[in-house]
């Protein structure tokens, strides 16, 4: 059973129902004088407690997402993969469909389709699990030679790629835009931001370590077209993510405009934070420092020919809303700073999951727009 199946979690629920049920049976028989009798009911006590604990802590992973596998649990995620050639010398796919995602969306011609993927950096030699949302048009004959443009959603971390579908409910949202005609067919791929299991890179090339960023400029682009129809136009693509993944999304536009045309951040960092799960993530570069400061490329970098977009509440959100208003005010054309401000939010599922459908409205008018 899958860490994150709602299996898992009702076997789990049923186990602390009978270990209670036990506990309860057993309780009067413990119920004497002496060490042996106290150390019996301290034992019952304990299996109780830790049949109800390990329901909480999987209803509460399930709730925010912080591990999606056991291996990702138990730390046995590789952030380094080998790309070995076939007998014809040729790298084999970066992206790999390992089927599909259940998410109620109706048939794949009318609504589209939910791959779940896995990805494997040629370039970086990083990797991840996500998903792929495709149009209903990616299934229909009339559409059958047609490239489609692409949308990369970034969560934010710690988190898994599966809230975008669960919580934040990407994917409906996007099905629901194209098929009310709001926005152009599009691939909207699922990812989350850390590609190293057990440290939080910030979508940074780290000096010596981790290149995060490579992996989001060059590696998802190779991925998606090994497998998808995916259009290549220049500045064709746009990110979008919340939290830490709204600094990724914007970076990588701001430091790949030929790739990323357009770019959101909801209640995102414009800079990324150093702790205990970062590491030094600039082996003591100033200028790399300097340069993932995003408000300080506004200023001191020439200005990257790019739609951004800034989402943040005033009230709730303070610690984002001024530093989006700072971070509009630096920029100088060809960037384009636009801000979706809300009079009252937070930073969490509910906010972005309100913001995401006027989100990919915009994203699709900018990314139009540069064709």
């Amino acid at each position: 059973m899958g860490l994150t199946s709602q299996t898992f979690l009702l076997f789990l629920v049923v186990i602390a129902v009978a270990l209670a049920a036990l506990v309860l049976w057993l309780w009067p028989r413990a119920a004497k004088k002496g060490i042996p009798a106290l150390l019996s009911r301290l034992g019952l006590l304990a299996v109780a407690q830790l049949g109800i604990l390990s329901v909480l802590l999987v209803a509460a992973n399930n709730e925010f997402g912080f591990y999606s596998t056991w291996n990702e649990l138990l730390g046995r995620n590789s952030s380094k993969q080998e790309l070995k050639g076939g007998k014809d010398g040729k790298r084999p796919p970066a992206l790999v469909v390992k089927g599909q995602e259940s998410v109620g969306l109706g048939p794949k011609e009318k609504a589209g389709q939910v791959d779940r993927i896995e990805i494997r950096g040629p370039v970086s030699g990083l990797g991840m699990d996500g998903f792929a949302y495709l149009p209903p048009q990616y299934f229909q004959k009339e559409h059958e030679n047609d490239r489609f443009p692409v949308i990369v959603a970034i969560t934010g971390q710690p988190g898994v790629s599966k809230n975008l579908i669960t919580q934040i409910k990407v994917p409906q949202a996007a099905s629901r835009a194209i098929v009310a005609k709001q926005i152009r067919p599009t691939i909207v791929l699922m990812v989350r931001p850390s590609v190293v299991a057990d440290r939080d890179t910030n979508c940074t090339d780290v000096p010596g370590g981790p290149q995060a960023m490579t992996f989001f400029n060059q590696d998802l682009p190779i991925a998606v077209n090994d497998v998808y129809r995916a259009d290549n136009s220049r500045g064709g693509w746009g990110a979008v993510g919340n939290s830490t993944g709204g600094y990724c999304a914007l970076k990588a536009a701001m430091t790949n405009p030929a790739r990323y045309g357009a770019a959101a951040g909801l209640s995102a960092d414009l800079f990324a934070r150093q702790d205990r799960d970062t590491g030094d993530l600039y082996a003591g570069n100033k200028q790399i420092r300097n340069e993932s400061d995003l408000t300080w490329r506004l200023e001191h970098m020439a200005p990257p020919p790019v739609s951004l977009l800034l989402a943040a509440s005033s009230k709730g959100e303070e610690k984002y809303y001024e530093p989006m208003l700072k971070f509009a005010g630096k920029a100088k054309a060809p960037t384009k700073v636009d801000k979706l401000v809300r009079e009252e939010g937070g930073h969490n599922f509910q906010t972005w999951r309100e913001e995401y459908p006027e989100v990919l409205r915009w994203l699709d008018k900018e990314l139009t727009a540069r064709r």
